[in-house]
């Protein structure tokens, strides 16, 4: 008895095993008793519920709490193969700008519709990691600490991660900086919770120290991310060591929000005045911050964040000289080429920090109202030629969009063209190369 009991046991259990390996169907179920029909029918139905479930409270919870279920943003740092080639877009550094990329793209680009951050237009430095191995240093860079590219979730996107130490300090490859540029990078904060410390913060440092100094003249932002209470961004100058007017200085500003969704961070050095920005707002306005024609290096450090828990990376800088009114030289020249509207990667949706340009761009044309505009797009090498050709008549199109639809310009001034990758102006071999050739101009018909 004990036998046949055992042996009608394995066979429900092997009947079961079948069952749910094979996704069911109903001549199965016939040979089931009743009993195990039933019970097999519950759990097919607790398991839809479970699954329903979870649907369920994720759609709610971006009803009720959009944003709050971030991704787990899990940095990898595993792997070591070959880096793949770089997309032709930019997940912000070095792509042209596009269209305002449908009903939530058309309403995030309205948000930034007075954004005034223009930037430069000679590229001197720009790094998405994309020729680094996974785990490695960057190539592009120097510290006298630690770091590496790492990678997050599924995203192709590649961060560098910073780590906190007293005079630790990060130093990219940009040649010695002019009198006027501007800096552009994307943040991601991992760990960040009410009990960051509120001296956790990350320091933008404009330094006349070529190495893992201060230096006897700088200029220097602290971003804050501590999350219980709105610190404020400081900010900090010496000039001759301090034997001139020094600035030392707490800027209101709330970041709390901005610095938990991988916030754009744009600075713009014209002389002695330095303006940062981040996201679409201005905080930073200061006229007479910069010693002048002392400056030659960039410079990143991070205060204060718990090891292991708190965690910070960096992708996508951009420097660039000039950050000039670009308005003047459209009405000047009767032409004008940026590569400071950014892309989606290999897409036509703008992303809202390109709206500085545009915005200048359209003031032009309210200005001289017989100017007509024909807009033409440029793509990198990389990819299909046919494809980039394609690509680039739809980035010029969303330009065209933009200035039509959020800023009133009509549709007749503008006609669009596109390039592809047939006119580079940089080495289609090279990350600076390729922002270079993706780019839009302006010109006057």
């Amino acid at each position: 008895m004990k036998i046949l009991t055992r042996l009608l046991r394995i066979s429900l259990t092997i009947s079961l095993t079948v069952f749910f390996s094979t996704n069911v169907n109903g001549q199965f179920l016939k040979k089931l008793g009743k009993k195990a029909e039933r019970a097999a029918e519950r759990t097919i139905e607790r398991r839809v519920e479970r699954e329903t479930s979870k649907k369920t409270d994720a759609a709610l919870d971006s009803i009720l709490e959009p944003g709050s279920k971030q991704p787990s943003n899990t940095p990898n740092s595993n792997g070591g193969s070959s880096p793949p080639s770089n997309d032709n877009g930019s997940n912000s550094g070095g792509q042209n700008g596009g269209t305002a990329g449908g009903p939530s793209g058309q309403k995030t680009i309205t948000v930034y519709s007075k954004f005034d951050f223009v930037p430069g237009d000679e590229l001197l430095f720009f790094d998405d990691y994309a020729n680094d191995f996974i785990g490695d240093f960057p190539s592009k860079w120097n510290t006298n600490g630690s770091g590496e590219v790492v990678t997050v979730d599924d995203s192709p996107q590649r961060w560098m991660q910073i780590l906190p130490g007293y005079k630790t300090f990060y130093v990219p490859d940009v040649p010695k900086l002019p009198e006027e540029y501007t800096i552009e990078f994307d943040l991601l904060a991992v760990g960040l919770d009410n009990k960051t410390s509120s001296t956790a913060t990350m320091e933008v440092l404009l330094s006349d120290d070529l190495n893992f100094q201060y230096g006897d003249n700088y200029v220097e932002a602290h971003i804050p991310f501590c999350q219980y209470s709105a610190i404020g961004i400081r900010m900090r100058n010496y000039i001759n060591r301090g034997k001139e007017g020094e600035i030392n200085n707490v800027v209101k500003a709330d970041l709390r929000n901005a610095v938990l969704n991988q916030p754009h961070i744009s600075i713009a050095v014209n002389k002695q005045r330095f303006r940062l920005w981040v996201n679409e707002k201005k905080y930073v306005d200061i006229p007479r911050a910069v010693p002048t024609g002392k400056l030659s290096t960039l410079k990143f450090q991070l205060s204060n964040f718990k090891d292991g828990k708190e965690r910070l990376f960096l992708s996508n800088l951009k420097v660039a000289k000039g950050g000039l009114d670009l308005r003047r030289t459209l009405i000047s020249t009767g032409k004008v080429s940026t590569n400071g509207i950014l892309f989606d990667v290999g897409s036509a949706n703008i992303q809202p920090q390109s709206m500085g340009i545009i915005r200048q761009i359209s003031q032009v044309l309210q200005q001289e109202s017989s100017m007509n505009l024909r807009i033409v797009g440029h793509t990198d090498a990389d990819g299909n030629d046919a494809a980039n050709m394609e690509l680039s008549k739809k980035r010029a199109a969303a330009v065209k969009n933009a200035l039509v639809s959020v800023y009133n310009v009509s549709s007749s001034r503008l006609e669009t063209e596109g390039k592809g990758e047939t006119m580079p102006v940089g080495d289609n071999g090279t990350a600076d190369g390729k922002a270079q050739n993706r780019r839009v101009e302006f010109i006057k018909i």
